[in-house]
């Protein structure tokens, strides 16, 4: 039985694979290739390989299409140098889809990730259908510059307190929103076996660059971008100040907004339960 079919495989087993293109090899991971139509694939969040994706939101987006995560050039598991630009990582990422054979894909891009799918589908519109954009913004954003002095700060806190930084990241200083951080990071290692590499610190540093070189950026025009556009965050989200998800959503013509009470960065994370259905939702539109 092909693995990808076998109704046991789940985020936390499914097996790593990797595909060649352009002189790089990329890691990824792949459920429900039996589902038709087009693949969700998925694009990852600043210092992240793909352990760092969250199993309810992949396992419950793949119980209807097939989904499929990959890391960055020079991230994780995938050879080469890592790349110091949103058009590089999109270039990247358009190379890797088209390497997997496909034609037309849905994006699910969460942070850097989102901004990432928004260089796609700038660069090859007929190459995408629908975009999920959460936690992100808009090159010349208000506040995206500053990602690297807030994910410096939340990692010197996170030393300091013992915790993981994600935990300040992505979520609030309430107690729900340190109960769903936990909560997180908890399902962040059920996966026990063949997990994936660790960023290198020199990696880190070129994502680092990439977002401060989008933050700085003149704002694109997405009004040309016509595609259905879901988009979510928290409404503290500190990462990506959440008035740049609200000022996404106004850009593109076709998008609809969700904001999640008492969340931040982490919003789709933590509201996994109300998210993946309404995800659902909009891809089988």
């Amino acid at each position: 039985m092909n693995a990808a079919q076998d109704s046991t495989v789940t985020w936390k087993n499914v097996p790593t694979q990797t595909v060649t293109a352009g002189g790089v090899t990329f890691a990824y991971r792949e459920l429900g290739a039996d589902h038709p139509g087009p693949p969700v694939v998925f694009l990852i969040h600043l210092a992240a390989v793909l352990d760092n994706w969250d199993p309810r939101i992949v396992d419950g987006i793949a119980a209807q299409h097939r989904v499929i995560a990959f890391d960055n050039r020079g991230v994780g598991a995938s050879s080469g140098s890592p790349a110091t630009s949103m058009e590089e990582m999109a270039r990247d990422a358009i190379m890797f889809i088209k390497a997997m054979g496909f034609d037309q894909v849905d994006l699910f891009g969460f942070s850097m990730g989102g901004m990432v799918a928004q260089e796609i589908v700038l660069m090859a519109p007929q190459l995408v259908r629908r975009m999920i954009l959460t936690g992100t913004g808009p090159a010349g954003g208000e506040g995206i510059s500053q990602v690297a002095r807030v994910t410096y700060l939340d990692m010197l806190r996170g030393w300091l307190s013992f915790q993981d930084p994600k935990q300040f990241l992505f979520f609030t200083r309430s107690p729900e929103g340190i109960r769903a951080g936990k909560a997180f990071l908890a399902r962040l290692k059920e996966r026990s076996a063949d997990r994936d590499k660790k960023i290198t610190i020199a990696a880190l540093q070129a994502q680092l660059k990439a977002l401060r070189r989008w933050g700085e950026k003149a704002p694109a025009d997405l009004s040309k971008v016509h595609h259905p556009v879901l988009v979510a965050n928290g409404d503290g989200d500190r990462m990506v100040p959440s008035q740049n998800t609200r000022d996404l959503a106004r850009r593109l013509p076709n998008s609809e907004l969700i904001v999640y009470p008492d969340s931040g960065h982490g919003a789709v994370f933590q509201f996994h339960a109300d998210f993946v259905p309404r995800a659902l939702a909009f891809l089988s539109r």
